[in-house]
């Protein structure tokens, strides 16, 4: 036989893939805390897509491809009286839940927002719901969202913990729609060779760049790409239960397979096979351990890494106030995801690129005590030159022990430090944050916090008797579990 011709001996699906699919398909969510945190994760995801509804640049992407279309037992998107296909839905969904970057967040080696996945998995769980009612059959209840979430939050967690997609360049939407594939078709009733093959295919498609998060071409499709992701989960499902055939070997197939086409050798942050190929790597396996302990963006509007930067921020405005024509130098001091990610410098071009810029979040908060959404657009930034000069008069350096603690499985920490310094040689202390409001070591704090953040997003779109009535549901573990999506749904249309 040649040496040039391949063997086309067709192996069992990858390992990788075979465990996602025993997880999604034989486990069981048994942890209360898991289950009152998804609680808490799914009202302030609704939450922050309701506010982000205020906003043309992210309204102007919702409703049908086509105007007009009437979709029989059409997904609800939440703050809106479109009635979409659960492609589009779960697009619309994921975009508004996303738009404003204040969802939860994972940070591990690779870093993401799990509560992205709640666009397909709302859309397909109402949809379906409908469809069984018309059938007269029993409809899912918000159980089934909430064990879906703790899902999908583990899958896209557990995968970062070791992973660094963003070491060669993939965004961790790639994650959202690996989740969303695995949960959405067990939501459809897929069954292990479906599930197996759906995942096969989010693993072959084309993975997005980070370069648009990043400098020189950060831009408003972070805000939309989960979204996106989320949606190629709910159509690979389909995609799968209709039949198609998977693609067992596509990580490891050599030349042709993920590892190799995308997670190079030179990726030192990946694990080893003896034969020196590069593969995932897992300290653990799929439980409920990431919704336990995800991260809640409480406080601000802001890209993860600086919260506790904002805090300190805020701490400091009484200070500072008057005296900001006075400050010499402002010295941040952070760990190195932060560095990598969102320190810049020179001009910002848009609000997504002001969000992701630690200068600028560390500046609007230190000028005027506080951090909202509008700050960013270009109104606000183009009205207050003092952003910019204290931009400039920003340095910002790593603390190894940050970094270091950031990674720690029993910390996770995410410390910021900020001290400012003054032309007449005096300076303030320096303030340090080393864990948010939103981390678990804070939950007790943070939870009504979290409770009166939704309140106010739910105020920004609902009557005050709409909106106490969402909020006592969701406030109720027991009666929101036993509530019919569908009618769970209804009550969020405008």
């Amino acid at each position: 036989m040649s040496a040039n011709v391949d063997p086309n001996t067709r192996p069992d699906y990858d390992q990788v893939l075979q465990d996602i699919a025993d997880y999604v398909l034989g486990y069981r969510v048994e942890s209360t805390e898991a289950l009152d945190t998804a609680r808490n994760c799914l009202m302030d995801s609704l939450g922050c897509g309701l506010l982000a509804l205020r906003f043309p640049e992210c309204t102007k992407h919702l409703g049908p491809i086509v105007e007009g279309t009437v979709v029989p037992h059409g997904a609800r998107v939440p703050g809106t009286s479109w009635r979409l296909d659960p492609l589009k839905a779960a697009w619309d969904i994921g975009c508004i839940v996303r738009w404003l970057d204040y969802n939860d967040t994972w940070l591990a080696a690779e870093w993401g927002h799990p509560s992205d996945n709640l666009g397909g998995i709302l859309a397909v769980a109402d949809h379906l719901s409908q469809k069984r009612l018309a059938q007269g059959e029993v409809p899912l209840l918000m159980r089934a969202v909430l064990e879906a979430m703790i899902m999908a939050h583990e899958i896209q967690g557990v995968f970062g913990l070791e992973n660094a997609f963003n070491r060669v360049g993939l965004d961790h939407v790639m994650l959202v729609k690996v989740a969303s594939t695995a949960v959405c078709a067990k939501l459809m009733g897929a069954n292990r060779e479906q599930l197996l093959s759906a995942l096969s295919h989010a693993f072959v498609d084309g993975q997005a760049l980070r370069t648009y998060r990043h400098a020189p071409n950060a831009g408003s499709r972070k805000s939309w790409a989960a979204g996106d992701a989320s949606s190629r989960g709910v159509r690979l499902a389909d995609i799968a239960l209709r039949g198609e055939m998977g693609i067992p070997a596509v990580l490891t197939a050599p030349q042709w397979g993920f590892y190799d086409v995308l997670f190079s050798h030179t990726n030192k942050d990946l694990a080893l096979k003896p034969d020196g190929q590069r593969q995932f790597s897992f300290p653990q396996g799929f439980a409920s351990y990431v919704m336990e302990n995800v991260l809640f963006k409480i406080s601000f509007p802001a890209e993860f890494h600086a919260q506790t930067a904002c805090e300190a921020a805020v701490t400091l405005h009484p200070q500072v106030k008057g005296r900001l024509h006075e400050i010499a130098k402002i010295v941040i001091t952070t760990q190195e995801s932060a560095i990598r990610i969102i320190s810049k410098l020179g001009k910002l071009a848009n609000p997504a690129d002001r969000d992701h810029c630690i200068q600028y979040m560390v500046a609007v908060p230190l000028a005027f005590g506080n951090l909202v959404a509008e700050q960013y657009e270009d109104d606000f930034h183009a009205a207050h030159p003092i952003i910019d000069e204290l931009r400039a008069k920003m340095q910002v350096v790593e603390d190894p022990r940050y970094s270091r603690e950031y990674l720690e499985a029993d910390k996770r920490s995410i410390a910021n430090a900020i001290q400012v310094f003054f032309k007449d040689g005096s300076s303030t202390e320096q303030v340090a944050v080393e864990y948010p409001v939103g981390h678990r070591r804070r939950r007790a704090e943070g939870i009504p916090l979290l409770e009166d953040k939704f309140k106010a997003n739910l105020a920004t779109r609902f009557t005050g008797q709409r909106s106490a009535e969402i909020f006592a549901l969701c406030k109720d573990q027991a009666r929101l579990e036993a509530t019919p999506v569908n009618r769970f749904m209804e009550m969020w249309m405008i």
